[in-house]
């Protein structure tokens, strides 16, 4: 018995072993090409070590291109939707897992149809709804929707609540006299830190990463994020095979989003492992 635990634990260590070098190999990649020169990216056989090795790319993608305006332009989104987007979510979140109310699940139920609504179909009404506004080429397209919440957020949310959050703890708040926010604010908030967490990350990840929404509102090269700036290097340097230039964009836009999982990862285990919890 003990010997077939032994293989059964060498066989799921090689596995994740495996799938951890094809996840990684892309980065892997990105990062060497980087700290190549341009007549070194297409050598034969692929040196993943660089030799030589140089941070010209780096440099030069810091003068060739405007990227400290991009991470400013995509921290701004970033900063207000994960602040106040995320606490609306997170209020309604508990508010449809632990309050009564008059249609409650009719309400939850219409909002779970909006997320059948591709983004296409949305794109153009929104697009002329804020071209009226005089909003394009400013922030606040990307910005505004993004302070009411997220309907794949709030679902997520509000199950983790209704298995962690005891009713019982709930009913014992409000008859020594707490009201809804002091309850949300004392209780649920703390309970619920550890998916906030790992919902923070993830829409950190899709709003970093968002790359329809500022090519469509953003002109104005000065106000683009980062990942539209680097699909501008990409037009730009694409036909001049400086391949290096490209990587070392990509590997600084990606910078951010590897630490954010890097702290956050033990949120995603320990929302997993609360949610599990019985009784």
């Amino acid at each position: 018995m003990l010997l077939r635990r032994r293989i059964t634990l060498s066989i799921n260590v090689l596995i994740l072993l495996f799938g951890s070098i094809i996840m990684l190999a892309p980065l892997a990649w990105s990062l060497s090409t980087s700290l190549k020169e341009k007549k070194n990216v297409f050598d034969l056989p692929p040196k993943w070590i660089p030799n030589p090795a140089t941070f010209a790319n780096y440099k030069g993608v810091w003068a060739e291109a405007p990227i400290l305006h991009g991470f400013l332009n995509s921290a701004t989104i970033v900063v207000f939707v994960l602040t106040i987007g995320l606490f609306v979510s997170t209020m309604a979140a508990y508010a449809f897992a632990k309050v009564d109310f008059p249609f409650k699940e009719t309400i939850f139920m219409c909002l779970l149809g909006t997320m059948m609504i591709p983004y296409s179909v949305m794109m153009i009404p929104q697009f002329i709804g804020f071209s009226k506004l005089d909003w394009v080429d400013t922030l606040l397209p990307l910005i505004v929707p993004g302070l009411f919440g997220n309907i794949v957020v709030v679902f997520f949310l509000r199950q983790f609540m209704q298995g962690s959050i005891p009713t019982e703890l709930i009913e014992a708040a409000k008859l020594d006299g707490s009201g809804f926010i002091r309850t949300f604010m004392q209780i649920a908030l703390p309970i619920a830190k550890p998916a906030i967490a790992a919902q923070a990350a993830l829409g950190f990840m899709g709003i970093w990463n968002d790359f329809l929404g500022p090519l469509i509102y953003l002109h104005t090269p000065e106000k683009q994020t980062i990942q539209v700036m680097i699909a501008s290097l990409q037009s730009m340097y694409i036909s001049n095979s400086d391949y290096p230039l490209i990587m070392s964009a990509s590997v600084i836009a990606m910078v951010p989003v590897i630490l954010v999982f890097f702290f956050c990862q033990k949120y995603f285990v320990e929302s997993l492992a609360i949610s599990g919890l019985k009784g």
